[in-house]
């Protein structure tokens, strides 16, 4: 794998959610070029996973994202390979662990300090005011920055 510039990663995760990709493909197309994979299909892979899952409020999209580079990183290509399994498993427990460590969950709505799950579909708005009230941007940026750092330590 070639050098990681985490901080050029961080910010071009950042740089994507501001354009308007949701959390979990703006942190997975930060890396997508990483492990050859073209970026429309990774923004296509990851766009389910944004708003907690499909906007359902549960694992942070950003969190989604770096357990979808946990996938490239360390694969599991065969169902009975239970030491590739593992490490993979391994790998995102850490990465769960240390952004929840950092921002004190991996649940969307608490995140966004939510207490009640909406079931509309409908993604908001992209405005100064979303951007403003909303942790997102910044959540984004330190996902990538954490599975940057797990990547180079690889």
């Amino acid at each position: 794998m070639k050098e990681i510039d985490i901080e050029q990663r961080a910010a071009q995760a950042e740089a994507n959610f501001r354009a308007g990709y949701n959390c979990a493909q703006s942190v997975y197309m930060a890396y997508a070029d990483l492990f050859e994979l073209d970026s429309t299909l990774a923004a296509t892979i990851s766009a389910p996973f944004g708003g907690g899952m499909g906007r359902l409020r549960e694992v942070c999209g950003a969190c989604s994202g770096m357990f979808l580079v946990a996938g490239l990183a360390v694969p599991v290509a065969t169902p009975k390979d239970r030491e590739a399994k593992a490490a993979n498993y391994k790998l995102v427990q850490e990465l769960a662990a240390e952004f929840k460590a950092e921002n004190g969950s991996y649940i969307c709505r608490e995140l966004l300090g939510l207490t009640c799950h909406t079931d509309s579909p409908i993604p908001e708005a992209r405005t100064e005011t979303y951007y403003k009230k909303r942790p997102c941007a910044q959540l984004v940026r330190i996902a990538a920055e954490i599975v940057g750092r797990k990547l180079a330590a690889l």
